[in-house]
């Protein structure tokens, strides 16, 4: 279940308040376990405007001043209040084939502000490379995502793949995890801000630290100071492990599965938990991925929320999957007929 986008008032009301983190100077101004090392459980809203990949345009920028944040947060609110404009009643279907868009507007939740950091507006979670941006596709990278099944086919209001070939729609395990709600691995690992669920519950002892990711209800288990899984056990968010390096929870991940009973080989994540002001925390990733040329890393802020996860029950009531595949039966079905009618084509 998704979480209804703030109000544009409160939206206008928000804009103002951004997320400001300063790393802490001092031990005491951190809440700690009775092991005396940070306490960082509870419950985290993610969601910023930041964007994941710098603009070009700002180059290797890693900052931007007050008013170009203010302009960017006001577009965004802009999109908002187009958004939640009501449709024409009297408007006509869309031509076939067309874009039908997603989910009205209200559902998405991307925060309403750009996040801070020492006093100073990010132009991007990514940090490294110094442009901000992903490293350019590997030669293994191209070749790997090459043998994957695109997360969308093309919409042609026709039933291309008969005469094409292929079989994009002839069951469930032919789309993708995402909307199949099993796994979304852009915010597991490593964790990143997205459209919206952006919620993540931290649970810790002294043994293991749980991280609850809202959007596919996923949990992610992390052993203290134990070495990892044999190879061969394998999941899709991979095995973590985790250990303290001063007041820095450092947690590495390895042993994915591309898909399941597929292993993805050679992917490494780097986690780093650090306490910040107002009981938040700074979190940082590098990423050790053979479809890149090099590595990459980012860092934001995770503020501390009241707010509680929502229960992501995206199975149940899954309409968009039955549809797809009932859709397709009827293109299928009209196909034959034409072929039928027309046999020489």
């Amino acid at each position: 279940m998704h979480k209804p986008l703030l109000s544009s008032f409160a939206m206008v009301c928000l804009v103002a308040s951004p997320v400001s983190i300063t790393t802490l100077a001092h031990a005491d101004e951190y809440p700690r376990t009775a092991s005396g090392k940070p306490d960082f459980s509870g419950r985290y809203d993610i969601a910023t405007l930041t964007p994941y990949e710098r603009p070009q345009e700002y180059g290797e920028r890693q900052t931007m001043s007050v008013a170009q944040a203010r302009e960017l947060e006001q577009a965004a609110l802009g999109r908002v209040v187009a958004g939640d404009a009501r449709s024409d009643p009297d408007r006509g279907p869309p031509q076939k084939g067309a874009s039908v868009g997603s989910y009205n507007y209200a559902w998405f939740d991307p925060g309403s502000t750009l996040f801070k950091i020492d006093a100073h507006y990010r132009t991007s979670i990514l940090t490294d490379p110094s442009n901000g941006r992903l490293p350019e596709l590997s030669d293994a990278g191209v070749t790997r995502r090459a043998t994957l099944r695109p997360l969308a086919h093309k919409n042609t209001g026709t039933a291309w793949w008969m005469d094409e070939g292929g079989d994009p729609y002839d069951n469930p395990e032919g789309l993708s995890m995402l909307l199949r709600c099993m796994y979304v691995d852009v915010v597991t690992v490593p964790i990143r801000p997205v459209v919206y669920n952006n919620l993540k519950t931290i649970i810790q002892t002294d043994t293991h630290l749980v991280i609850h990711v809202e959007w596919m209800h996923w949990t992610r288990i992390v052993r203290m100071n134990a070495p990892h899984a044999p190879s061969d056990m394998r999941s899709l968010s991979g095995d973590s492990i985790g250990w303290w390096e001063g007041d820095t929870l450092v947690v590495e991940t390895t042993n994915f599965l591309a898909r399941p009973g597929v292993p993805r080989d050679d992917l490494r994540v780097v986690e780093r938990f650090n306490p910040a002001t107002a009981g938040s925390l700074l979190y940082q990733f590098t990423v050790y991925d053979p479809d890149y040329e090099t590595s990459y890393s980012g860092e934001f802020p995770w503020p501390r929320t009241k707010a509680a996860n929502f229960e992501y029950a995206c199975h149940e009531g899954n309409y968009a999957m039955v549809n797809t595949l009932r859709g397709a039966r009827q293109l299928e079905q009209e196909w034959r007929e034409q072929h039928a009618m027309n046999p020489g084509q």
